[in-house]
């Protein structure tokens, strides 16, 4: 079997729920700053040099296909 022609991306956006205040907010898979909660100032996601490490739940992937 042959690979694709068109190559995927292997980031994401994700929705994730806060911790704290349970709202969902959509974060970058691989971003290169802190990510924080709008309504808490909560940390939602750390940078990790490369995929972010994630802090609340993920529910799921923001998927567009």
């Amino acid at each position: 079997m042959s690979k694709p022609l068109i190559p995927r991306p292997k980031s994401e956006f994700l929705q994730v729920e806060c911790p704290d205040c349970n709202k969902v907010q959509k974060v970058f898979s691989h971003s290169s700053t802190e990510v924080r909660c709008l309504v808490c100032n909560c940390i939602l996601a750390t940078p990790a040099g490369g995929k972010c490490k994630i802090r609340g739940k993920v529910i799921e992937p923001d998927k567009k296909e």
